[in-house]
Order: C-alpha cells, then structure tokens, then sequence
C-alpha cells in the first residue's frame, strides 16, 4: 500500500473495504511456493490494483458527477470458461447501441491525472504493447485466454480489484484464502464493479460524445458472475442474464489448462492433479449457486436467455436474435451487418497446447457425476446426459 501510494502520489483509497481481504490473500500468498518471478508478477499486480483504486478515487473526487452515471438495464453473459461466453459478448458489442470494456480499458481504468479526453487515448498504445509482450513472453497463456486491447474484454478485473475475487486461486495453491472467500458477502466487489462501471461510462461520454450521452446498455461478460447471480442482480435490477452451456467434459479440462499454465508462470513445480481437482470443485461449487439462485427467480423466464455452445457456433446471428427479442430490442439491419463484419474479420485464435481431462487427474465419469442435475437441467442446450 506505502508503494502504491508513493508512486502516485496519493493517499485516498475511496469507499468500500478492500484491507481484510487483501491481508487475508497476502498471508497465503507467503505460504504458496512462489517462485521470484512469481512473486514479482503477482506484486506487481496487486500495486497496479491499489493504484487503479486510488487514481479512480481522484478523479471522482474531482468529478463528482460521475457517481451520477447510470447503468441502465445491461446485457450480461455468463457461463463456464469456453462455453462460448467471448463470443456472444463480443458479438453484442460490435452493435454501437451497446457499449463495452475494451481490452485497454480494463488494463488501465484510471488515465492518469493530467490526462485529457481528446485525440488518441495513450492508454491505448501501452496496451497493444502489453498484447504483443505477453504474445512474446507467454505464448501458450495467450493461445489459452487472449486478452486483445481493441476487444470487448471481461470485468473480472474490477472484482479482482476489490481483492474479492476467485483469480487469485487460478494462478497459485492458497487453501486458506479459498477457502475463506466461500463464506464471504462479495457485496463490495460488485459495488467497486458498478462504480468502475460508472467511470468508464463517465470517460466515454467525454472522449467520443463531447459530454453529451452516449449509448448506455452495457454488454458485461464474466463466468466469475455466474456463482454470484443474486449479487449481480442486487447491483443491476434491470439486467438480462445470457446463461451460456456446454458438456462440462470441455470446460472443466479447458479451465484446469489455463489454470495450470499460470500456475507455472508463478512456482517451478505444477501439481496439475490438485489443479485439476479445485477447478472441478469450483466450477461444481458455482454452478449449484447459479441453479439455486435462479430457482428464487420467479421471473426468471424473461429474465434470462439460455444458449447452448453448439448452437451458438453454429448460428451465431440467430442465437444473438434471441438475445434482441428477450430485451426487446430490434436487430437491426446495420447491427447485423456489423455482427457479420466482426465475425469475418476477427482475432484467429492461436492453436491451444493439447490438454485432456486425464493431464489433471480427472476422469469422464467424475466429472459427470458432480454436474449430474447440470448436465439434466440442461440437457436441450448441452446434448444428452453421458451414459
């Protein structure tokens, strides 16, 4: 915190509770087996996050008006990592009437102080070049999850930053803090995510609308939401949830991958059978919350759009339709050609390293039993249940 506020000068932390938690995952992070580089990564990491929060402070101590901005009715899509959530998310935004957190947002939600809302945004080139870093120095974290400056990103980043957040534990063994955020009010996290959200919105109207408004339906994508649905609705009354679905055969191998290859950028030695253990217990963890949660909705039915993965590779423009006729908003002609125009000329994605639940100490058959009423529920967008 003392580096922090020495390399920005300031010292107003803005509202909300962020101390308890920090300690708590800074204690397990000093009985991981980090290596020095690992330890320099996630440090490093966790000064820009105080940083972001102080220089978010400022600005809204400057602009008070931005606490005025509202988030009105938002588009969120969730679901298990690779079940197709970056797709429909990204799909959604390239239609103007909705706006995003591209890749150079997220990376850097405070412009710095002198900063001023015309011309070509700096933050902008200090983000391409952090892609191009991390295409150079991380290869296969790339191939796995691409983090693209001119794409609509993620806002994990801004849960993350409340020190409230399931990252930590994707990339390094910490029992304690896990185990501890399981019993935790995530209230905050989603309060610092509505407030970020706020001056995003409040920068965008100075940079592209002259201070006028701009178009204020968000599309908001993270599968960290999922296990939190009744705080995310808590925070945005209005939202319409996008439920993405696939055979968790795929994800849960996928997400033990990603989780393995930053375990290794952080420890010399990996153990992929505990990894793949704790993300199977986590994605089984947040999938029941998510089942029990929209069971205490009884308006669930206009108030959340299932798709299956299939489907939506296969018919991206019509499942997106759906979308538009939950929130009863017309696809537009311009919006679709927008859409098709995205999906033409969209990142490749880089071949990803072969991985398979076995590298994980995981079999078919455990993974089906712990998503046994999953994989039931939702049968219609995921394919029969395994025999």
């Amino acid at each position: 915190m003392a580096d922090a506020q020495r390399k920005e000068a300031l010292d107003d932390w803005g509202p909300g509770e962020f101390e308890r938690p920090l300690r708590v995952l800074l204690a397990d992070y000093a009985r991981a087996d980090l290596n020095a580089i690992g330890i320099h990564i996630l440090r490093s990491g966790i000064v820009h996050s105080l940083r972001m929060r102080m220089r978010a402070a400022e600005w809204i101590r400057r602009h008070p008006e931005i606490l005025e901005e509202h988030i009105t009715a938002p588009v969120v899509v969730v679901g298990m990592m690779r079940s197709g959530t970056t797709l429909l998310q990204r799909l959604l935004a390239a239609d103007p009437r909705f706006v995003c957190a591209y890749g150079w947002e997220v990376v850097e939600v405070a412009p710095r102080l002198d900063h001023e809302f015309a011309g070509v945004d700096p933050r902008i080139a200090i983000s391409e070049a952090r892609e191009a870093k991390s295409r150079e120095l991380a290869p296969e974290l790339f191939a796995i999850h691409p983090m693209y400056a001119r794409e609509a990103e993620e806002e994990i980043v801004f849960l993350a930053d409340a020190f409230l957040s399931h990252v930590p534990e994707s990339g390094a063994h910490l029992p304690h803090y896990r185990a501890w955020l399981d019993e935790q009010d995530f209230s905050p996290a989603y309060d610092h995510l509505h407030r970020m959200l706020q001056f995003l919105q409040w920068q965008k109207r100075q940079r592209f609308f002259g201070g006028g408004p701009p178009p204020q339906r968000w599309v908001l994508k993270s599968p960290a939401h999922l296990g939190y649905l009744d705080l995310l609705r808590a925070r945005f009354p209005d939202a319409h949830i996008v439920h993405m679905h696939r055979d968790p055969r795929a994800t849960i191998a996928s997400g033990a991958s990603l989780n393995a290859t930053l375990h290794a950028m952080h420890a010399d030695a990996v153990d992929r059978p505990r990894v793949g253990a704790q993300w199977l217990e986590r994605m089984g963890w947040t999938n029941d919350r998510a089942m029990a949660v929209r069971d205490d909705w009884a308006d669930q039915a206009s108030r959340v759009t299932d798709i299956g993965f299939d489907d939506a590779v296969a018919d991206p423009i019509g499942q997106v339709a759906r979308v538009y006729d939950a929130v009863g908003l017309p696809l537009t002609a311009p919006a679709e050609e927008a859409m098709r125009r995205w999906l033409k000329e969209r990142p490749r994605e880089l071949p990803r390293p072969p991985y398979g639940l076995g590298d994980f100490g995981l079999r078919e058959e455990q993974v089906d039993e712990r998503f046994a009423l999953y994989n039931k529920r939702f049968e219609s967008y995921i394919g029969e249940p395994h025999a």
